[in-house]
């Protein structure tokens, strides 16, 4: 066991499909042929939430996947296809009573406003368990879906071009996300008056235009949703170098990072806090999780064999961007604590096949956590920023009119 000193960790759970491992469909417990029904999702959210976890986050593109990052493969042998992970979330939050829900959300060629009030209806349906991931895509066949830019081929990330390109990208992601956080403070928390005497519903005084101008977007408002029960519903994003190190520093709650160590996660920690002190951000609270695809097994030699079968029906070596655990859930705690100890305050884990491992995340990590008392034993607020220890923001425009 580590003999790091306990702390407490948040725990999410990254779902997609029937698992991360491109074989996992194959597996006996994956259940392909439900993997379009809400049922199928119902039943991975209501494991995940038996179990304690903070949050699920929900894949979502706006291509079917690949193997390759810039370009569509033409396999058949994998899943291919995704449902739309706002809807799902929104399907599903009726059904849960205390896990936060995280669809990822694409910004790149899609539009802000439009996501904004579909992120502010999940956290009213949810009462106040919304996030969102927010994802950039640099597919030319993806701008082509659209037809309103064209999106230079990226062949490596090391090249010129590459950084030229993913920068531009990543500096609108935070335009956008800049424009998303104004438009859910666009109305203040007591614009809706509802006077049924009077006959006013809405005080227009307190609905504000955010006037947003910027290189990629031009946006008058307000919104059309009322505030969001949390004020703002929790933002994240993927992060595996600096340039979206820069986005989650910049506007983000919560970055999830794939440091292969702990020296690496350490490295990686102070680089953003770096950034974070020159976006003039240090005071305000970031979560930074490990990302990890796992394996989990009661003997680490069934794990391994698992993923080695796993990898030979897919016809390759899994090499994800994220590290790989490969191991039981006392080793993956203890891992879990050593990393924890580098200034990772969480992890999102990655269920290789989700119908396996997430009961041994629910079933076995959870309970070795709790046993060492760096795990929670019960839901200990009713939102997801009270989840993560974030307070609930004031609006800025009812701050601004307020001073």
């Amino acid at each position: 066991m580590s003999s790091t000193p306990a702390s407490r960790l948040h725990l999410a759970v990254a779902l997609d499909g029937t698992g991360w491992h491109p074989a996992s469909w194959r597996e006996p417990v994956a259940r392909p042929q439900d993997l379009f029904t809400a049922a199928y999702w119902a039943g991975l959210v209501a494991e995940a939430e038996r179990g304690l976890i903070d949050f699920v986050t929900f894949e979502d593109g706006l291509g079917p996947q690949s193997s390759h990052p810039f370009d569509p493969d033409d396999r058949t042998d994998q899943v291919r296809g995704h449902l739309d992970a706002v809807l799902t979330a929104s399907r599903i939050a009726p059904l849960t009573r205390h896990i936060g829900l995280v669809p990822t959300v694409v910004v790149t060629h899609t539009e802000p406003f439009h996501h904004s009030k579909a992120v502010a209806t999940l956290d009213h349906i949810s009462s106040g368990r919304a996030g969102v991931r927010v994802q950039i895509t640099a597919r030319p066949n993806e701008a082509a879906h659209f037809g309103r830019r064209t999106v230079p081929r990226i062949d490596g990330y090391d090249s010129p071009g590459a950084q030229d390109t993913l920068a531009d990208l990543f500096d609108e992601a935070a335009d956008y996300v800049d424009v998303v956080r104004r438009l859910w403070d666009s109305w203040e928390d007591d614009a809706e008056i509802r006077d049924v005497a009077t006959g006013r519903f809405v005080d227009l005084d307190k609905l504000h235009h955010i006037g947003f101008e910027g290189r990629h977007f031009s946006v008058k408002g307000p919104s059309i949703t009322p505030r969001p029960p949390q004020g703002q519903p929790v933002v994240s994003a993927l992060a595996h170098a600096t340039i979206p190190y820069r986005l989650v520093a910049r506007q983000a709650d919560i970055g999830y990072l794939t440091p292969h160590d702990t020296d690496h996660a350490r490295a990686i920690v102070t680089e953003i806090r770096g950034e974070q002190q020159a976006a003039g951000r240090a005071a305000e609270p970031l979560h930074l999780f490990g990302d990890l695809v796992v394996f989990l097994d009661d003997d680490p030699a069934v794990a391994g064999a698992r993923r080695d079968r796993l990898d030979t029906l897919a016809g390759y070596p899994y090499l994800p961007d994220a590290p790989v655990f490969t191991g039981t859930p006392h080793e993956l705690a203890d891992l879990l604590q050593e990393l924890n100890s580098a200034g990772l305050s969480g992890f999102r884990l990655r269920p290789a096949v989700l119908g396996h491992d997430l009961p041994r995340i629910t079933q076995g990590l959870v309970p070795e956590l709790q046993r060492r008392g760096a795990f929670c034993r019960t839901y200990e607020a009713s939102t997801l920023r009270g989840l993560l220890g974030l307070e609930r923001p004031v609006s800025r425009y009812a701050a601004a009119a307020t001073a």
